[in-house]
C-alpha cells in the first residue's frame, strides 16, 4: 500500500474529466491536479515546446512525492510521454495505449475515427497505437482546434448553436467515412459528448480517452500494490497557472460539482 499521491496534469480543464473518473474509482487516493490554463491550448504548439511544457508540468507535480504522474492531455501524451518516461524513475502514464485498446475492442466494421488537436494527429500516435491492436482498422483522423477554446470558455453545451455548428462540420468526415467508433483524443471532448452523439448518431461509440485511462492506471496501480489504504475521500488539491477564480468555476462543471472549489495559481514557469 502507498499513501503518497497521484499527480494529474494537463494542458486546461480538460484533465479534470480523468480527474472525476479516478475519484469515482479510487475514492481514498489523495490527488493533485494542475491545469495549464495559462497556456492552453498545447495542440498548436512546436513539438519542442509541448515537450518543454510538459517537463515543467512533471517537475511541479514531483514536488508532492506523488508515486505516480498521469499526463492526463491527448496532445502532450501523443508528444512527450517517451521522452518523460526516459528522465523520470517514477511511473508515468498517458491516455493514447487506452484508449487505443478500448477502440480496437469496440469498434465492429474496423472503422474507426479520431479527433484530436493539431499536435496530437500531427503525431500519428493513436493511429500506431490502434495498429497494435489490430492492423485491419481503418483510422479517419482529424484535427479539431477550435474545440478546445469552445470548451475552456464553457461553451459545451445541447442547444449552444456555434458549437453544435462546428461539431457538425467536424463530425462530417466521420459520417462520410461510416465510423462505428469515434476516439474523443483530447479529454477537453467529453464535454461534448452530448453534442456529438446528436451529429453522429447511437449507433457511434465514443471513447472518452481520460476515462479510460483512469481505468487502465487503476488496474496497473492495483495490481503494483500501489493503491492507498487510506479511508475515503482522499485529498484533492488544484492548482493552475492562470487565474484561480476562474479555474475554480469552470472546474466544477467539469468534475460535475455543485459549487466551486479552490485552487491556488503556481508559476510554472519557475520549474
Amino acid at each position: 500500500m502507498d499513501r503518497r499521491p497521484i499527480g494529474v496534469f494537463d494542458s486546461g480543464l480538460g484533465g479534470l474529466t480523468a480527474m472525476r473518473e479516478f475519484i469515482r474509482l479510487m475514492p481514498g487516493e489523495e490527488l493533485v491536479y494542475f491545469g495549464d490554463t495559462g497556456r492552453v491550448p498545447y495542440g498548436g504548439r512546436s513539438r519542442d515546446t509541448i515537450i518543454q511544457y510538459a517537463r515543467q508540468d512533471v517537475a511541479f507535480l514531483r514536488t508532492f512525492d506523488p508515486k505516480a504522474i498521469v499526463i492526463a492531455c491527448g496532445t502532450a501524451s501523443t508528444t512527450a510521454l517517451n521522452t518523460l518516461r526516459v528522465e523520470n524513475t517514477i511511473p508515468i502514464f498517458g491516455v493514447v495505449d487506452p484508449a487505443a485498446a478500448a477502440a480496437a475492442a469496440a469498434t465492429r466494421n474496423k472503422q474507426v475515427g479520431l479527433i484530436g488537436t493539431k499536435a496530437s494527429i500531427r503525431s500519428g500516435a493513436y493511429e500506431m497505437a490502434i495498429s497494435r491492436y489490430d492492423p485491419d482498422i481503418q483510422v479517419t483522423a482529424l484535427a479539431c482546434p477550435l474545440l478546445v477554446p469552445l470548451v475552456e470558455n464553457g461553451r459545451f453545451r445541447p442547444g449552444d448553436k456555434v458549437v453544435e455548428l462546428v461539431v457538425e462540420e467536424y463530425m462530417a468526415p466521420m459520417k462520410a467515412a461510416g465510423v462505428d467508433t469515434l476516439v474523443l483524443g483530447c479529454t477537453h471532448y467529453p464535454l461534448l459528448r452530448e453534442v456529438i452523439a446528436r451529429s453522429l448518431g447511437d449507433q457511434v461509440t465514443l471513447i472518452d480517452t481520460g476515462a479510460a485511462c483512469a481505468r487502465a492506471v487503476c488496474t496497473e496501480l492495483e495490481e503494483g500494490g500501489l493503491l492507498t489504504d487510506r479511508p475515503a475521500p482522499g485529498r484533492r488539491r488544484y492548482y493552475t497557472s492562470d487565474d484561480a477564480g476562474d479555474f475554480s468555476a469552470l472546474a466544477a462543471l467539469f468534475l460535475g460539482a455543485e459549487t466551486g472549489l479552490a485552487a491556488e495559481r503556481v508559476n510554472i514557469a519557475s520549474y
